[in-house]
C-alpha cells in the first residue's frame, strides 16, 4: 500500500480492480480531488486513513455479487469522507456498497457516486462476448483463474471499457485487440494499467 505521509487536503482515489491485483490506482484528470480551500479542523491522521482505505477496500471486493462487469472505484478525504464511483450492472451494488462502507469506523460521511449501467440486451452479448475473447485467449486466460479476474469489462451503448491491471505491456495490446474483434462494439476505451512496465 501507498504511504500517505503529507496527505492532508488531497485525497486518494483507488480502483478496486487494480487493487485486488496488488496496485493501487492514483486516478488523475477530471475525477482527481482538488485541494480544499478550508482548512479542516479534525483531519484524519495517516494512519487512520490507510486503516480506512484497506477496510473500504476489503468490504467492497467482498459484496456478493461484485464481478468482473463491475468498476467500483473511491476516494476516502482526510476529513472522513468516503466517495463511491465507478459503473455496476447490478442495481443493488450500489446502495449496497454505501451501506457496508457507512459501517466502516472512522467514515464520517458517504458520497455515492455510483453509475448502475442501463439495462440493455445488446451490451449484455456484448458483455459475454467480450468476457470469452479476453478469457478464452491462451495468453490471458491466467487472469480468469482468480476469485475477481483483474480486467473488468464495462459496456455501456455499445462501448466498452477495459479497466484493472495486467502484469505486462503485451497483456494490455492483446486484451484491447480481443475486444474490437468482437462483433457489435462501437468503441474500445483501453484503460488497462500495467503492473511490469518492461514486460
Amino acid at each position: 500500500m501507498k504511504s500517505f505521509s503529507g496527505v492532508t487536503a488531497l485525497a486518494v482515489i483507488l480502483s478496486l480492480s487494480a487493487i485486488a491485483f496488488g496496485q493501487a490506482a492514483t486516478s488523475t484528470g477530471s475525477t482527481a480531488a482538488s485541494t480544499s480551500t478550508n482548512a479542516q479542523s479534525r483531519n484524519l491522521s495517516d494512519p487512520a486513513l490507510q486503516r480506512i482505505t484497506q477496510e473500504v477496500r476489503h468490504q467492497l471486493v467482498m459484496l456478493p455479487y461484485y464481478s468482473v462487469f463491475d468498476n467500483l472505484e473511491y476516494q476516502v478525504s482526510p476529513d472522513g469522507t468516503v466517495t463511491l464511483m465507478g459503473q455496476v450492472l447490478d442495481p443493488t451494488l450500489k446502495p449496497d456498497a454505501e451501506r457496508v462502507v457507512k459501517k466502516v469506523e472512522g467514515v464520517e460521511r458517504v458520497v455515492n457516486n455510483i453509475e448502475v449501467l442501463p439495462t440493455s440486451p445488446n451490451d449484455d452479448r456484448i458483455r459475454r462476448a467480450v468476457y470469452r475473447a479476453i478469457y478464452g485467449n491462451d495468453v490471458l486466460a491466467p487472469y480468469s483463474l482468480r476469485a475477481v479476474p483483474p480486467i473488468h469489462i464495462i459496456v455501456k451503448n455499445g462501448n466498452v471499457t477495459l479497466t484493472g491491471v495486467v502484469s505486462r505491456q503485451m497483456d494490455k495490446q492483446i486484451a484491447e485487440m480481443q475486444t474490437k474483434s468482437v462483433p457489435g462494439v462501437f468503441s474500445v476505451q483501453d484503460n488497462l494499467q500495467v503492473e511490469n512496465t518492461k514486460g
